[in-house]
């Protein structure tokens, strides 16, 4: 097992890992951890009670965050053919393979998150000493090594409510407003807990688990 940065573990260090936060004690959290040299973008994920294999269970959506979110995120893909046409469509901002190896490998990162067909990942592991640091780095336990690279790319974009730098009280505001709209695009096929977990993060953060309840409405 690899050990853990002396960065990881400092901004791990307060944070109750098995612990659900109330939405407001997470943001707090989050943003005392963001201590990179950049703003870090706010991000929230949730585990939804969907099965995606199904038509009728997709989430889909669009919602106006009452504060922004800073700025849209740029997303790059590491693809060829018609996986590069399919990332283009969804609206990855760089898409590549040699020539985007290239440009990484001389210092031009113009990207916030990183995504990769699980083919080119042989080139890419080239990149992780560049990747790695800056936590771009793609990887198939979070997703962003994947043959749906549509909806990586939708879910990258999509993900972010802020920056670190904004107030705790906008972030709050932002959260809520984009978990009502995930909860207002339910589909009529999903049954049981449609919310079931959610975690906000900075981007070289750590996780924080969040009460479900104190995300959704209020």
């Amino acid at each position: 097992m690899s050990k853990l940065g002396k960065r990881t573990r400092a901004a791990r260090e307060g944070v109750d890992r098995t612990k659900l936060y109330p939405l407001p004690e997470a943001v707090k959290l989050v943003k005392e951890r963001a201590k990179a040299k950049f703003d870090e973008t706010i991000e929230v994920a949730m585990n939804l009670g969907v099965d995606p294999r199904h038509a009728d269970q997709m989430v889909r959506g669009v919602v106006s965050l009452p504060n922004g979110s800073g700025r849209s995120v740029r997303v790059a893909v590491f693809a060829r053919g018609a996986k590069a046409d399919e990332a283009r469509a969804a609206g990855a901002d760089i898409v590549g393979a040699e020539d985007l190896v290239e440009k990484v490998t001389a210092g031009n990162i113009d990207f916030d998150r990183c995504i990769a067909t699980p083919d080119l990942m042989p080139l890419v592991g080239r990149l992780g000493k560049v990747l790695g640091p800056r936590g771009l780095m793609p990887n198939p336990k979070v997703g962003t090594v994947t043959m749906d690279v549509t909806a990586a790319v939708k879910g990258a974009k999509g993900g972010s409510v802020g920056k670190a730098s904004f107030p705790a009280e906008k972030l709050v505001e932002n959260i809520k407003a984009f978990a009502d709209a995930v909860a207002k695009a339910r589909p009529a096929g999903a049954k049981g807990t449609f919310v079931q977990r959610v975690a906000v993060s900075s981007t070289m953060g750590p996780g924080v688990k969040v009460e479900p309840a104190s995300i959704l409405g209020g």
